[in-house]
């Protein structure tokens, strides 16, 4: 039987690899720091695994996943999370995990630089890319020129995050250095960047290279509802083709000479209609289920692409399928948002497919609510969504 091995289960993204092996036939196993994990709680997961922290105690982690990977003979592991998977495709870890195992992921250099937000923006507009007006801080005492020089709105953005942690919306230049320690405090030397105005839509691109950086798999979405309401992890999104952005994406992501899964993000400026790239997530993305409901099953193609050393390119899908986060993320848009009886489509259409909730799979529903101890009560936990 072929095996799997998931890890870092808290997470949709993880829910939805699960999901797709098990449908599979394969024997699933999935880990996580706790018990309290959507993934953990499927029917598909045959093997359910709590190890040591990765951010606390990556020695213990390691040892414990050698320990796992012996005993269980896996296929290939699939790190779910950025932290988890540069501290295996480190140059001395991915050594010794492939001893006994496969881990299709680019090394951790090259991730990091993806990771970086800063370096991100740099790259792209050496390329011609469009990007929104980045400053880079390396002196706080730049930021008296630069809150004179931008134009409000801005973002402050921390150079190396996920989500919507750690981003300030400043509307005056006399906020700007109060709110840019605060986030420095946090995230050392944070980036200053353009506001992109409302109006413009949001498209991620979901994309797939193989050993040779070629692509092998490309996905296309818009943006549909986010929790924060301003701009965040997306409630909803919709599936459809954009060739024009799924194309400024995976040359981007080959100039950067890029192996296995990565996500790129783009938004269009209302003022020139023209798709700005906004960032790189070098790893599985959140909304990774609507991918694999729209027929572009990531998870299984890397899986593949690991144990035969290529695999045929999976450009085609279907397009206006939607997935959303209900619990809590679209619900949370939904008690936060003044135009909530207004939405356009609406809260209450409940004939969209779900990240969690499956009637087939019914209990991970109660791991993402158990989850929420989770982060009441775990200090790290906690960090995971405030820093």
């Amino acid at each position: 039987m072929k095996r799997i091995l998931i890890l870092d289960g808290m997470w949709n993204k993880s829910l939805a690899a699960v999901r797709s092996f098990g449908r599979r036939g394969f024997y699933v196993a999935a880990g996580e720091r706790t018990r309290l994990a959507a993934a953990i709680f499927s029917k598909y997961c045959s093997r359910r695994w709590v190890y040591a922290s990765p951010g606390v105690s990556p020695v213990d982690f390691l040892n414990d996943l050698e320990t796992e990977l012996k005993a269980g003979k896996y296929d290939v592991v699939f790190p779910m999370e950025f932290s988890t998977q540069i501290l295996l495709t480190d140059v001395a870890n991915r050594q010794r995990i492939e001893r006994h195992t496969r881990l299709p992921f680019a090394d951790a250099d090259l991730a990091k630089k993806g990771n970086d937000k800063a370096c991100v923006m740099q790259y792209a507009r050496e390329r011609g890319i469009d990007v929104p007006t980045t400053y880079v801080v390396s002196d706080i005492e730049q930021i008296t020129m630069i809150a004179k020089e931008v134009a409000y709105p801005i973002l402050i953005k921390p150079r190396n995050s996920s989500g919507s942690r750690g981003i300030v919306f400043v509307k005056e230049r006399e906020e700007l250095l109060t709110s840019y320690l605060k986030v420095h405090k946090e995230y050392p030397f944070p980036i200053i960047q353009e506001y992109i105005p409302d109006g413009g839509e949001v498209y991620g691109v979901g994309l797939l290279f193989n050993f040779q950086s070629e692509i092998r798999a490309s996905f296309v979405y818009k943006r549909l509802r986010s929790h924060p309401v301003r701009g965040g992890p997306s409630t909803l999104r919709e599936s459809v083709k954009r060739e024009d952005i799924r194309e400024i994406a995976g040359s981007f992501m080959k100039s950067l000479r890029w192996t296995g899964v990565a996500h790129v993000e783009f938004k269009i400026d209302p003022r020139d209609r023209k798709p700005k790239l906004l960032e790189v997530n070098p790893r599985f993305w959140g909304s990774l289920q609507l991918a694999i409901e729209s027929g572009v099953d990531f998870p299984f193609l890397l899986y593949k692409m690991a144990m035969e050393g290529d695999i045929e390119p999976v450009m085609d899908y279907n397009v206006g399928v939607r997935c959303r986060w209900l619990i809590p993320g679209d619900l949370l848009h939904f008690i936060k948002n003044p135009e909530r009886l207004r939405l356009k489509p609406s809260f209450f259409d409940f004939k969209t497919k779900d990240d969690i909730i499956s009637l087939s799979d019914p209990m991970p529903v109660i791991g993402r609510i158990s989850s929420v101890l989770a982060f009441l009560y775990d200090k790290e936990m906690k960090n995971l969504l405030h820093g």
